[in-house]
């Protein structure tokens, strides 16, 4: 390979794409909805309430990107129609999803939990015109990501050849929300433009069309610089660099570049923590609930629960921010949290 090797989102993106084609990303890491089902139950309610404060409309979008193995809707699917048959009537689920593969174990995960067909496309811009609720968990950390290394007042940029990172004159994006961040001499700053595309489109889809979303991953709120990306092989932490394709690659989501981001006009909400998040959202009560009627079950249950909200679990690392427009309200679990309404710092990617 002649030059500095491969742009690292571009051998991120390479990466991701073989090893969803091809191995199962399940044995690798476990994500909320498997944890526990009290998290798909928690979403689905707050889509009904929203689906309330957007004044019911019928039929109204329910979008989620990334939806690995279809736990997650399907939790949020059958709590629906049990609590709100009306919202659950009025839906029509689409899914955003490229592996082949994975949209068939989502749709044999959902076949049971609605009684509209499902939809599946490649990009967010394939959901059809008209109100929606978006749901996106663990979507944007697998986006890939540019790194750049400050170098007096410019930057390195990181490649990848032959296992190893490399060095090259690099031109930090101009427009970036974190553009003008303080970061000290020989420290990493990371981008990640595909995250700030898919923002972009979905705050220009909430001004044509009132609707919500919620975004959770880990990430960042506050103004940060270092190299996060990791990778998952077998379970364990592995070298993002090598054998390509047989890792997940993830990265730290930067939620203050994606508020920045949001188009003027949308309102954001948040980030805050997944714990105060699933918390104001009821999580204890429902907890108790499924204790009370599966006893035999209830210690695991509840350690489950506790896993999703410990400050030194998933609680603190994980966050959400909410987006929204023409809503009624505060956005369920946010209460007091509006941000603001977008920056229209984004433009046209």
């Amino acid at each position: 390979m002649s030059g500095p090797g491969e742009r690292l989102d571009h051998f991120m993106a390479r990466a991701n794409a073989a090893y969803y084609a091809g191995c199962d990303p399940f044995a690798d890491f476990i994500t909320a909805p498997e944890i526990s089902q009290v998290f798909g139950e928690l979403l689905g309610a707050w889509v009904a309430v929203v689906w309330g404060q957007l004044g019911c409309p019928d039929p109204f979008m329910l979008v989620e990107p990334g939806p690995g193995r279809g736990t997650l809707m399907a939790d949020a699917l059958r709590l629906v129609r049990r609590v709100a048959p009306a919202c659950h009537k009025a839906m029509r689920v689409h899914l955003i999803e490229t592996s082949p593969r994975l949209r068939d174990v989502q749709a044999a995960a959902l076949r049971d939990a609605t009684i509209m067909p499902v939809c599946w496309h490649d990009r967010l811009d394939g959901v059809p015109d008209g109100p929606m609720v978006l749901v996106a968990n663990e979507f944007l950390d697998a986006l890939p990501i540019r790194q750049f290394v400050r170098r007096g007042q410019g930057w390195d940029e990181r490649f990848v050849h032959d296992g190893a990172f490399t060095l090259a004159p690099g031109d930090f994006p101009a427009r970036h929300p974190a553009r003008l961040r303080p970061v000290p001499e020989g420290e990493v700053l990371e981008t990640c433009q595909p995250a700030l595309d898919f923002i972009h489109a979905l705050g220009a889809r909430l001004l044509r069309w009132p609707g919500a979303a919620v975004l959770i991953d880990y990430g960042y709120d506050a103004p940060a610089w270092g190299g996060s990306l990791q990778a998952l092989r077998d379970g364990r932490p592995a070298d993002p660099l090598l054998d390509a394709g047989r890792a997940d690659l993830t990265a730290h989501v930067d939620f203050g570049a994606i508020a920045d981001h949001v188009p003027a006009g949308v309102d954001v909400w948040g980030s805050m923590t997944q714990g105060s998040f699933l918390s104001a959202l009821g999580l204890a009560a429902r907890v108790e609930q499924l204790a009370r009627a599966a006893p035999a079950q209830a210690d695991e249950i509840r350690a489950a629960a506790r896993r999703l909200v410990a400050p030194d679990r998933m609680g603190q690392l994980f966050r959400v921010m909410g987006l929204s427009s023409g809503l009624a309200g505060d956005l369920p679990g946010f209460a007091g949290r509006r941000a603001g309404n977008g920056t229209g710092r984004g433009g046209t990617p």
